[in-house]
């Protein structure tokens, strides 16, 4: 039984794990039900080239542009400025990602904190959704973030693996949430499964964050470790399950969801 339609909201095409079968794997995805996929930007470079591939399959296909915390040292004006260049093109529907990571901190904390608000200016001036990063740096993310709220149109916590008390405050703060296959590991995704049940139908979507995260239920999983478009299946069947719903009513409350907040077009 083929899975019903659904709409991956964060997958890094770019990235070289799919070099190789790109278009097999795309295939694959289509073929698995998901009918729409936002490339995720986390540099001007890879913004551009998620831009590039999202030019193959229109109407299919479509991307963010942004600077990732972990790049935000090169969020400079010059940066800045070529995103706005390229949000201008028809396929890109969202600023980001961006938003704070304190767990690596690869740039420091105040640099990531100067890019994650010039990039909510841009999103707010450009009248975008952004598409938000946020992990170990709840308390500074969320006082930024209400900061620019009213100015913003939308805003999604992409791959959402917080606690109770952060998804209450997005969700009081009128911000959508993405669930990726964190949810799917039986020893870190356990609170989640929990949470997951009281996330408003119109504020919940779905994403693989692939080539990361690939779900470890996944009947058959392949040995290279790579996720893939195609096992969001798996993510919207234990979500499914965590929310005592069928896949059919979740997918469509999902990809209505998703495109709302995006802008896509029906396909």
């Amino acid at each position: 039984m083929p899975s019903p339609p659904t709409i991956d909201i964060g997958v890094n095409l770019t990235n070289r794990a799919f070099r190789d079968d790109l278009s097999e794997m795309l295939k694959r995805a289509e073929a698995a039900g998901v009918i729409q996929m936002v490339i995720t930007g986390t540099s001007v470079d890879g913004s551009r080239a998620a831009a590039e591939l999202a030019t193959r399959l229109p109407g299919r296909l479509f991307s963010t542009v942004g600077i990732h915390p972990h790049h935000a040292r090169d969020c400079d004006e010059a940066a800045l400025e070529s995103l706005k260049v390229l949000s201008g093109q028809s396929q890109v529907v969202a600023i980001g990602e961006c938003g704070l990571d304190y767990n690596r901190n690869y740039c420091e904390p105040a640099q990531q904190r100067l890019a994650f608000e010039s990039q909510l200016q841009l999103a707010a001036e450009l009248e975008l959704p952004v598409f938000l990063h946020e992990r170990d740096a709840h308390e500074d993310f969320l006082a930024i973030l209400l900061n620019h709220r009213r100015r913003l149109r939308r805003a999604v916590v992409h791959c959402f693996t917080g606690s109770s008390a952060a998804a209450d405050a997005y969700l009081k703060d009128d911000l959508h949430i993405g669930i990726t296959g964190w949810i799917c590991d039986e020893r870190r995704g356990l609170p989640l499964r929990e949470l997951v049940r009281r996330i408003p139908g119109n504020r919940l979507m779905l994403e693989t964050d692939a080539p990361y995260l690939l779900p470890r239920n996944l009947p058959n999983r392949p040995k290279s470790g790579r996720n893939e478009p195609a096992f969001l299946a798996q993510v919207l069947a234990t979500v499914a399950e965590c929310r005592g719903e069928s896949t059919e009513a979740l997918a469509r409350d999902t990809t209505e969801t998703a495109r709302a907040f995006f802008g896509l077009p029906v396909v």
